[in-house]
């Protein structure tokens, strides 16, 4: 993992929800924070145009920035590292790595392909997947010990929330855009 330290507590997801609030919800971030560029719902020329707009934004708050995307791409487009599912990403030691993950069975390829951090949700319902189950707090802590690197809550998340379940490290789409 590149020298990235300390490591990032609070994680703002880019979604087209958010899109509207993005530049706010980065410049209010505390210093240091991390930032995931995902944005698929724009055409290619968009989404590269949006993402240069934006890491100028996190780059001047010192915010570390993960690409959704190849590990080719975020090197060419200056991301500190990728974001997806841990079969979809390709292993780098000059990017950081961030794993999406849902069950024990994604933790354990996360674990297996050394990503640097894995996103385990959803710990709460989410606006992102209406109606889908959640894992609740003590689901989440049991599948969270099963990870050999941080593990990042998701899914519901805002710092109340992240308060309560006394974990450090947690990421969210509108409980950090207000969206």
């Amino acid at each position: 993992m590149p020298a990235i330290q300390p490591f990032p507590e609070i994680w703002l997801i880019s979604d087209e929800r958010n899109d509207a609030q993005l530049e706010a919800a980065l410049r209010s971030l505390p210093r240091g924070s991390g930032f995931v560029y995902r944005h698929y719902h724009l055409p290619p020329e968009e989404r590269v145009a949006r993402w240069f707009a934006l890491r100028r934004i996190a780059r001047g708050k010192g915010h570390v920035i993960v690409l959704a995307d190849s590990s080719l791409t975020a090197l060419e487009w200056g991301a500190d590292g990728i974001y997806g599912a841990p079969r979809s990403l390709y292993p780098r030691r000059d990017l950081l790595m961030l794993a999406t993950a849902h069950n024990l069975t994604e933790i354990g390829e996360a674990n297996r392909m050394g990503a640097d951090a894995v996103l385990l949700s959803p710990v709460f319902p989410t606006n992102s997947h209406p109606g889908a189950a959640s894992l609740g707090p003590e689901r989440f802590r049991m599948l969270a010990t099963h990870a050999k690197m941080p593990v990042i809550a998701l899914g519901g998340m805002d710092a109340k929330r992240a308060r309560g379940i006394h974990w450090p490290h947690w990421a969210a789409i509108d409980g950090l855009s207000g969206s």
